[in-house]
């Protein structure tokens, strides 16, 4: 990597996850160094100050024309992201996009074109690109291990959502960004991206389990608009052989659930990816392989798929191999995977997921 020694002053964009993850990742890159965080509510100056010791923005204005930052991570709440990101680009400050990274397809593809006009990189934090039994099952895919693949299934049943007390925020919306899919889906129509080609066609159904939750410190019920339940038949494009079924199902309010299981069934064997810990999304994970002689084998990840330092917090060390992947990118002038080409086509599938479960049609995308 071209660094010069010059480390990319980066800013935060939200007090979650990357206040929690994206920050505590920061100060472990070579590359990078965040030197500000942004809310839009000036009242938390003070409290972010303290606890991250950046120097507080309120004014996206101020903060995207400020020659001191190279590059923002916009870690906000959905809706508020394209705005965000437009202003940014405009403005020739690279991006690295939580997801869904918008609203709508067409606001990714307007992203798209500004950051092309004006040679940004723009990358979304599909972590589980970096994760290392999820690289080392790439890995055995594009190997052909599997001969032909005739089946993909993937739950991801969690139950994150399970308790009805839980409390009613912009997850509960789904014209805000809220549901399973934006928390779960966009992350797994990558994956099917990554490993196997694009989703062609797609047809399914969503529901909203619990149609109420209380206000926040209140006892008043609001209502829910946003699903917390996914199922999915989903074609997916494979330039091996004929397209593959492919099922998914998705779930926030399995309480005790499966966790994550990918199955993945070919002509010559076939790997299970899975993991029961609901509580941490990285750690847990393991790798079967079995082949035609029935013989199961577990397996580990490649050394050089193996994290050098990990967290108790097990977003933190994926999380820093993207952000790293962007910075080679940006020092470099190189583009990046994953990026907004990833994230519209698994934005697609969203969109179609929905037009499919209101009007009872499968949808080619």
């Amino acid at each position: 990597m071209n660094t010069n020694n010059k480390k990319l002053k980066i800013a935060i964009a939200g007090g979650g996850f990357g206040k929690k993850v994206h920050l505590e990742a920061l100060k472990e890159s070579n590359f990078l160094t965040p030197v500000a965080i942004y809310h839009y509510e000036k009242s938390q100056k003070s409290i972010l100050e303290k606890e991250t010791g950046l120097e507080f923005f309120h004014d996206w204005e101020e903060l995207v024309k400020s020659p001191e930052i190279d590059g923002i991570i916009i870690a906000t709440p959905p809706e508020s992201r394209f705005k965000l990101a437009k202003k940014a680009l405009e403005n020739n400050k690279n991006l690295l996009l939580e997801k869904p990274v918008s609203i709508s397809s067409s606001e990714i593809e307007e992203l798209q074109r500004i950051s092309l006009i004006n040679n940004l990189s723009v990358c979304v934090d599909f972590e589980y690109r970096a994760v290392p039994l999820f690289l080392q099952t790439k890995k055995l895919i594009d190997e052909n291990i599997l001969g032909d693949i005739y089946l993909v299934k993937l739950d991801w049943l969690m139950g994150s959502r399970s308790d009805p007390k839980r409390a009613w925020n912009w997850y509960s919306l789904e014209e805000k960004g809220g549901g399973v899919i934006g928390a779960l889906g966009t992350h797994a129509f990558d994956m099917l991206n990554w490993f196997f080609g694009e989703s062609i066609k797609v047809s399914g159904k969503l529901a909203t389990s619990i149609k109420k939750r209380p206000l926040p410190n209140s006892s008043d019920l609001h209502n829910v608009t946003s699903e917390d339940v996914c199922l999915a038949n989903i074609e997916l494009s494979n330039y091996r052989s004929n397209p593959i079924p492919c099922q998914v199902s998705l779930s926030s309010i399995s309480r005790n659930g499966r966790g994550f299981s990918l199955e993945i069934y070919g002509s010559e064997g076939s790997l299970i990816l899975k993991s029961e810990n609901q509580k941490d999304y990285v750690h847990g994970f393991n790798l079967k392989y079995s082949n035609n002689e029935n013989k199961i084998q577990n397996l580990t990840a490649d050394s050089c798929f193996n994290f050098k330092k990990t967290w108790t917090d097990g977003r933190i060390a994926p999380v820093l191999r993207i952000q790293n992947l962007w910075a080679e990118s940006i020092l470099n002038k190189t583009p990046i995977i994953p990026g907004l080409c990833e994230g519209l086509a698994s934005h697609k599938v969203c969109e179609a997921l929905r037009e499919s479960s209101k009007s009872g049609l499968s949808i080619k995308i």
